[in-house]
């Protein structure tokens, strides 16, 4: 992986991305983040080597290189998941791109269901810790030492210091934004009612199919991280509707102008 990583870095700074600080992963429904940025340079994921490619069809699939609030910033616009067929290793892949070519800082985005029913969709959900249920490990691969420390601290798997400026923003733009645990499952199919029961149980605010892999390996490099799920549906199993996809997509799109507002602001101050 060693070498994958160093052809795709390399690849990627003749290209033009020069030397970023902050790294950030757009998740479903959430693209136009990149809209505030002054863009320098994008890249398909079909073109950079070694890279695997999205087949969600709302995820855009492209590497963006710009600058933010005087910062250069990598933007995932659009990421990888389990369920496309793609392994944890293949997942989180760009996480260590990213910090091969210098991203200190990864910043993560998602759409996920309310379990907590006192959230309601449309508000955000700061991510204060979270619970594994993919089956499995992004680290859990032969020669993963060389990458890294193998039995990677999880005691504080999101930066206290990020979320606490991340509260205060919120607080300051008039915000609502919760905080709670994210469970992450494989997918692709939504749960069942007895699943979010269990959800509830074990003590999980919101369940989606992402995210969890990212930040394991971004605390595995040593980098900051911190994420925020928009809260696209209420997960309640006593009045459970069919999903509508349709829907979920558009309640993302109207609550990520406040991701963006936290996202800009909270860059600011890095």
């Amino acid at each position: 992986m060693k070498k994958f990583i160093k052809e795709t870095a390399n690849y990627l700074i003749s290209k033009g991305f020069d030397n970023p600080e902050i790294g950030i992963i757009l998740g479903t429904g959430l693209s136009q983040f990149t809209n505030e940025m002054n863009i320098i340079k994008e890249v398909s994921y079909n073109h950079i080597p070694n890279f695997p490619t999205a087949t969600v069809e709302f995820h855009k699939g492209k590497l963006i290189y710009g600058t933010i609030c005087g910062k250069n910033v990598i933007v995932m616009q659009g990421r990888f998941h389990v369920y496309e067929g793609y392994t944890l290793q293949d997942v989180t892949y760009p996480v260590r791109i990213m910090a091969k070519l210098g991203v200190k800082t990864l910043l993560v985005s998602n759409a996920a269901g309310a379990v907590n029913l006192k959230f309601k969709k449309g508000d955000l959900m700061l991510i204060d810790d979270h619970i594994n249920l993919q089956g499995s490990s992004p680290l859990a691969f032969k020669g993963v030492e060389k990458l890294g420390e193998r039995f990677t601290d999880m005691s504080e798997p999101y930066d206290k210091v990020i979320n606490q400026k991340f509260k205060s923003i919120a607080k300051a733009h008039n915000i609502t934004l919760h905080e709670g645990v994210y469970a992450s499952v494989v997918g692709p199919q939504l749960e069942t009612r007895a699943e979010y029961r269990m959800l509830k149980i074990i003590g999980a605010d919101a369940v989606g199919m992402s995210t969890v892999p990212e930040i394991i390996v971004a605390n595995h490099l040593n980098m900051k991280a911190a994420a925020i799920s928009v809260l696209t549906d209420e997960c309640d199993p006593d009045h459970l509707e069919p999903v509508d996809i349709p829907e979920i997509i558009a309640m993302a799109g109207k609550a990520e102008p406040k991701m963006i507002t936290l996202f800009k602001e909270l860059i600011k101050e890095l």
